[in-house]
């Protein structure tokens, strides 16, 4: 069994939680969210954790627009579908975006867009892991497990420009 450890972060889009292993971050949580989404184990609370700090420090670079590439280990808890889909996030260009239909045809499989979306609703590492970069065929902002208004916010952080909400 895998312990994991948190540290809470107050940001521009609320109080966050980060969730770690000895191994790398397993989560990035939206506040009053409940681990059950993400299917993970309670953790224990550990402001010190050298790598609950590193990305702290990483996420503050980020929203004063110091960061635009994160290097911290990451640990993936997820179906081996997930995690293929979560490093595909990986490459989405920081002030980027990507349909659902692009990232499956990524993935190799045009037909897998609900899979894919599937997947992207699980993903338990927010901002890093950056499936607000991901955004209906119409360029509609929808699916983001914390909120819309938070997508927005961090795509107008990363592009400068103010993102249209169709709701």
């Amino acid at each position: 069994m895998r312990q994991l450890f948190f540290k809470d972060m107050d940001t521009p889009v609320g109080k966050i939680r980060l969730v770690s292993s000895n191994k790398g971050l397993a989560a990035i949580l939206w506040e009053d969210e409940n681990y059950k989404r993400s299917k993970l184990d309670e953790p224990i609370l550990d402001n010190s954790h050298p790598i609950l700090l590193q990305v702290e420090q990483q996420l503050a670079e980020y929203f004063t627009k110091k960061r635009t590439v994160f290097k911290v280990p990451l640990d993936f808890i997820g179906t081996d579908f997930q995690v293929k889909v979560w490093n595909a996030l990986l490459t989405i260009q920081y002030g980027k975006t990507k349909t659902y239909g692009a990232l499956a045809q990524i993935l190799g499989d045009i037909k897998a867009v609900r899979a894919v979306g599937g997947a992207l609703n699980k993903n338990p590492i927010a901002i890093i892991v950056p499936c607000h970069r991901v955004v209906g065929a119409d360029g509609k902002m929808i699916g983001f497990a914390g909120g819309v208004q938070n997508k927005k916010i961090l795509l107008e952080l990363e592009s400068d420009v103010k993102v249209q909400t169709l709701f």
